[in-house]
């Protein structure tokens, strides 16, 4: 096989995947903007393991598993780790002139010739998966030593500074010393974020010092310590990145960022609220790709994923995606925009606010200040001539009446509610003044879905859990059927999870259920006959994932209530 050929046309030649299969992946791809080669990973097409064992091949050079003994930490140490990141590469050894470098992409010929200006030795590339290389990279390179580096050049700078106080007096001389650290420091704790997967980041005042938490699978982790002397300019410096001004501290601002890192951009939403002990920021991290993600990847089954896309494919009708916040509403109701998205259908949304902008797709932003509403907007898209809107949340009755009037009208309305269940959704919407009749008419489906995080791969053990263990969640396994649960590493923050899939159970409207939604019956009548007619509830998922290995029991008894 030729070096030069395609790794699709490598994997096809060994039939490791079919013409069909590309075909699909390749339309996805241009949606999305995804590498082919990271899609046909996502969907279990091929193994991670095997792609980079099929490129290894094709390139005639060595696949390499990232142990801990594979890897020599002073090699490790010979490239920053921004270069090892940017480039998904990590150096394992090094014998003579000779340094070898792990690659998820090793045809990245810059980053091989980067590499090898850095340390200024001959580069032997191999081949690693991207997975093997992030868990080595969060090994090796930690935010909290690159951030404790970062204050270590701020002391001293500090000490430097003591001593130019002699001479210099002026207040922007004095400052500007501490320029350069402050600007570093905050970098790593926005890059740490982003290479730990933190959906937020924290930065929070104590007595005089900062403390700086990472939100990583919905768990807030403390990272470092910022001493107190140095707050008054990372809270500035993330002011000023953000637009926002730094001589005001006791009123609320917000404001964002835009960053690009490995080639990746990145939004950053900031905001500010004083406290009793100082400033508190908050930087909410999105990343685009992260919403292109199928609805399998979510933790759909394939028969449940077969019975939403035929609720998203229907031409009119509401579908509303229920649970607390935080608990991926949005984001599987943008897996289902990207799902039914097409040149052949005009889709808008209203969203407060605009978390990520979807290529072809309409999206409006409320604003409080111009009067722009979720009711005034919607009432504005209907003059727009959609065929399928989203309305990021119903909250009144006003909204309400306008979405289901939009669905009886012909159009395909999602939308979201906070509620505990999917039954509860129906009843939400009678409680705000819906007629009963017309949410019969108009409701197709109702999602609800809780967010729990998966066990990680690196440090998870089988075991033969206890009686007592099984009865909390109404759980029979047979004799001697083993579950999951993890220990903790470097790979996972020593959490024992990693990556997070969702809880959830659908209530398809059928005949029977819209009866009983016109007679307005009690909730729990609603939802003993949507189980008999086949609804699974969250509890039955959640031990399904459980006894599938996904998950632990305690994890599950954390986001949903077991009876």
């Amino acid at each position: 096989m030729a070096k030069s050929a395609k790794i699709t046309d490598i994997l096809l030649a060994k039939k490791l995947i079919t013409m069909e299969q590309l075909d699909t992946v390749i339309e996805e791809q241009k949606l999305s903007g995804v590498q082919i080669q990271k899609i046909l990973v996502n969907k279990g097409m091929i193994s991670s393991e095997g792609l980079a064992k099929v490129l290894a091949d094709q390139l005639e050079i060595p696949y390499v598993e990232l142990t801990s003994e594979a890897v020599d930490p002073q090699a490790a140490q010979m490239i920053p780790a921004e270069t090892a990141r940017k480039f998904k590469a990590i150096p394992t050894k090094i014998e003579g002139e000779t340094i070898f470098v792990a690659f998820a992409s090793p045809l990245n010929l810059p980053a091989r010739d980067e590499i090898g200006r850095i340390t200024g030795l001959k580069i032997s590339p191999m081949v690693a998966t991207e997975k093997e290389i992030d868990r080595a990279l969060n090994q090796y390179y930690k935010v909290e030593d690159t951030s404790r580096q970062a204050l270590i050049d701020m002391r001293m700078e500090k000490l430097k500074k003591l001593e130019q106080k002699k001479v210099v007096k002026k207040k922007e001389e004095y400052e500007a010393v501490e320029e350069l650290p402050v600007v570093k420091l905050v970098n790593d704790v926005i890059g740490g974020a982003i290479n730990a997967k933190a959906s937020d980041v924290h930065l929070e005042p104590g007595d005089g010092d900062m403390v700086v938490r990472y939100r990583v699978d919905g768990i807030l982790h403390d990272i470092m310590t910022v001493p107190a002397h140095i707050v008054p300019s990372v809270i500035s410096r993330i002011k000023i990145l953000s637009n926002l001004d730094i001589t005001k501290y006791r009123v609320p601002q917000d404001g964002h960022i835009t960053i690009e890192k490995d080639g990746k951009n990145y939004d950053l939403r900031v905001s500010t609220l004083l406290t009793i002990a100082g400033e508190k920021i908050v930087l909410r991290v999105l990343d685009r790709e992260s919403m292109m993600i199928s609805l399998g990847e979510l933790g759909f089954t394939r028969q449940d994923e077969d019975e939403f896309k035929k609720l998203i494919s229907k031409p009119y009708g509401m579908i509303l995606v229920t649970g607390p916040t935080g608990s991926g509403k949005t984001t599987t109701l943008y897996a289902g925009l990207n799902q039914m998205n097409s040149k052949t259908d005009n889709i808008v949304t209203i969203e407060n606010p605009v978390e990520y902008r979807l290529d072809r797709i309409n999206q409006i932003q409320v604003d409080s200040a111009a009067k722009l509403t979720f009711a005034t907007g919607l009432r504005t898209i209907l003059r727009q001539d959609p065929d399928k809107i989203m309305v990021g949340e119903i909250r009144d009755q006003e909204t309400a009446d306008i979405a289901i009037q939009a669905a009886l009208t012909g159009h395909l309305v999602l939308s979201t509610l906070h509620t505990n269940d999917a039954p509860s959704a129906v009843t939400r919407l009678i409680d705000m003044g819906c007629e009963p009749f017309l949410i019969s008419s108009t409701v197709i489906g109702t999602l609800a879905q809780r967010l729990c995080r998966k066990v990680c791969p690196e440090c998870k053990e089988e075991y033969v859990p206890t009686k007592e263990e099984l009865e909390s969640i109404n759980l029979v396994l047979d004799e001697g059927q083993t579950l999951v649960r993890s220990k903790g590493c470097d790979f996972c923050l020593n959490t024992g999870y990693l990556g997070r899939k969702a809880i959830y159970e659908m209530m398809i409207m059928t005949p029977g259920i819209r009866a009983l939604i016109t007679k307005n019956v009690p909730v729990e009548e609603l939802r003993a006959f949507a189980v008999k007619e086949g609804m699974k509830t969250l509890q039955d998922n959640a031990a399904e994932k459980v006894i599938n290995k996904i998950s632990t029991i305690e994890e599950v008894q954390r986001v949903v209530y077991m009876n």
